[in-house]
Order: structure tokens, then C-alpha cells, then sequence
């Protein structure tokens, strides 16, 4: 039996390396033409059910925009109602053919299943699920005061996905509809002081991936968006101590000087991928030019996080010193909304 491993080991990577030059060209000539197709033929979402989870704000808010502005019918769930209700009413005004809320802590079994029985039992139907809810953390595993903070990330971010997913399908399969899923390149660009946000968001790729393989008539979008505009990126992260509080400062040694993206573009970027019927959507795109270091040579993106992103004993790391060291740098990375924030 190890014989056979070893001939594998020698045979195998050469030739499906091989086999990778040969018929990439093919598959490459195929997505272009898929690609034109869709640029004509898109899913018209006039009318169509739409379930957005995380709709307060960030990135499910503006979702909720882009749906409304195709003509939808959207329930919205979160935990805050008065923000939600804002939405809704906004939402309306751009064109949502009818709103919904749904107060719901997605963290919770029970209230996931009372949420789609609820969209159920309200439209009739469901055509997206758009499962956008999410904390981050940010400290160090070193640094937590206890253990009682770290399920917090992995309840919200993964089970809050998985719930609702879960309690949809016999809809979905119904209506031939689509699961829209708000992941992260966190998933393989691991930034530090994320560890169980990176590591929900890849378990959050990993499990809607194979679901796509194990179903027949349900689609998945799977969106990998980097640095955009919401709450986290204004400070808004689960501590060291297990609190999710709005900490500007803290947030500037995470994003250091890069570029954040707006929430509208972000939103916008993946209902057009969605109604396209696209597998995966990275936005920015220009985060996919990590993705080889992240494949062949991790070596070098782990001297990157701890040069320039991890403080040093005596001082703050490179990324925070390059944002002190004038207001116009910190403008040129920033959105107003960030800035504000302050």
C-alpha cells in the first residue's frame, strides 16, 4: 500500500499539473462565452422573494438596495428592529415591491426556523436567501482574558448560515432558486488578530462549496469581498474581552493603509454576480493577486503580517504608523462614513 502512495506521490502532481495547461485554454474560451451570455441574459428579480440576513447595516443594508432598485420583494432580518425598519422604509423608496421585517439572532436554531417559516408564511415562497450576517473579532488567542468570547464569531458567522440554509431548502428547491452567501477572503488570506473570523468564513466557503455538490436545482453565489465599508472596518469588533464595541484606534492597526471599498460597490458587485448566476465573486478583484502566495508561497505572506501588521514589543506596527503619520494618507484610505466613526 505505501508503494502505491509513493507511485501516486511521484505520478500524480506532474500530471495534473499537466492537465491543468491542457485544458485551461477550454475551460478559460468556455467562461468567456458564459460570461457574454450573461452580460445579455440575467435573472430577472422583479417580484421575486428575497431574504437578506445582517440588514441593518454594512453590506446586507445595501444589498437590500440593490434588490429593492430590481424590483424585489425582500425580508429583512436582524436583531435591531429600528434599524431595520429604516431599511425597509428606504428599501421601499427605491423601489422594493413590498418589505418585511424579521427580527432574528441568527446565532439561534429556533429563530432561524421561525424566520423562514415566517418569509414562508408572509410571501409564499422564496427565491434568494441572501445569508450576509457577521462579527469579526480582533485580538490576539494570547491576549483573551477567557474562552467566552471565541464561540461568538463561529455562532454568528457559520451556524448563522448554515441554520437558515438549512430550514430553506425544500423552498429553494421549490422556486429553483439561489443562495447568496457573504463570505470573506479571510477564508484564505488570513489576516492576524482573526483567527475565528478567518477560520468561520473558510468553514462558511468549505460547507456551501459542497452543498453545491450535493443539490440539483438550487444555485450558490459565494461573494469574498476584502475590506469594505461597515461597521467593522469603522472599529466595530468582538475584544479580547468578549465585548463588540466601536474602538476607531483599533481598527486602524487592522486595516492599515488599505484601500476600503464602499458598501454600495460591494453590494452592487454581488447582486450583478448573482443575478448572473456566477459561482464566486471577489471584490475587489485585485485581492485574487494574493491568492498565489497564499497557494505556493505562505512563507512569504506570514514575514508580510508579522513585519508590517503585527506590533513589535516596544512599538505599533508599520501598517498604524503609516495611517499617524499624516491625516491626508488616513483620507486617501478611508471613506467619509470611517472617518466619521472617529
Amino acid at each position: 500500500m505505501e508503494l502505491m502512495h509513493l507511485f501516486l506521490d511521484l505520478v500524480l502532481p506532474p500530471a495534473a499539473i499537466i492537465g491543468l495547461f491542457v485544458t485551461f485554454p477550454l475551460v478559460a474560451f468556455l467562461n468567456v462565452m458564459y460570461w457574454l451570455l450573461t452580460l445579455v441574459r440575467r435573472e430577472d428579480l422583479r417580484n421575486k422573494v428575497v431574504l437578506i440576513t445582517g440588514a441593518s447595516s454594512g453590506i446586507g443594508e445595501h444589498l437590500a438596495y440593490q434588490y429593492a432598485q430590481r424590483g424585489a420583494r425582500l425580508v429583512l432580518s436582524a436583531r435591531r428592529e429600528e434599524k431595520l425598519n429604516h431599511v425597509a422604509e428606504r428599501a421601499r423608496s427605491m423601489g422594493a415591491v413590498d418589505t418585511y421585517v424579521v427580527v432574528c439572532d441568527v446565532a439561534k436554531e429556533e429563530n432561524c426556523k421561525r424566520l423562514i417559516e415566517q418569509t414562508i408564511g408572509h410571501y409564499g415562497q422564496l427565491n434568494h436567501l441572501v445569508l450576509n450576517a457577521g462579527v469579526a473579532n480582533l485580538f490576539l488567542l494570547e491576549d483573551a482574558k477567557s474562552t467566552e468570547g471565541f464561540p461568538i464569531v463561529m455562532d454568528t458567522v457559520f451556524w448563522g448560515a448554515v441554520y437558515p440554509a438549512f430550514y430553506a431548502l425544500p423552498y429553494l428547491r421549490a422556486s429553483r432558486g439561489r443562495i447568496v452567501v457573504v463570505a470573506s477572503v479571510a477564508s484564505w488570506l488570513h489576516y492576524p488578530r482573526q483567527t475565528f473570523y478567518n477560520a468561520a468564513k473558510a468553514a462558511l466557503v468549505q460547507f456551501f462549496d459542497t452543498l453545491r455538490s450535493e443539490t440539483r436545482g438550487i444555485g450558490i453565489t459565494i461573494a469574498m469581498p476584502g475590506f469594505i465599508e461597515s461597521e467593522m472596518t469603522q472599529g466595530k469588533f468582538i475584544s479580547e474581552t468578549g465585548d463588540a464595541s466601536l474602538k476607531p484606534k483599533a481598527r486602524d492597526e487592522q486595516v492599515g493603509p488599505t484601500p476600503v471599498l464602499s458598501t454600495k460597490a460591494c453590494a452592487e458587485a454581488i447582486v450583478s454576480g448573482a443575478e448572473r448566476k456566477k459561482h464566486y465573486i471577489v471584490v475587489p478583484v485585485w485581492y485574487l493577486s494574493f491568492l498565489p502566495y497564499r497557494l505556493w508561497m505562505p512563507e512569504v505572506m506570514e514575514w508580510a503580517w508579522k513585519v508590517f501588521v503585527l506590533p513589535s514589543r516596544h512599538s505599533a506596527p508599520p501598517s498604524k504608523k503609516i495611517l499617524d503619520k499624516d491625516p491626508m494618507i488616513k483620507k486617501t484610505f478611508y471613506t467619509p462614513n470611517m472617518l466619521k466613526a472617529e
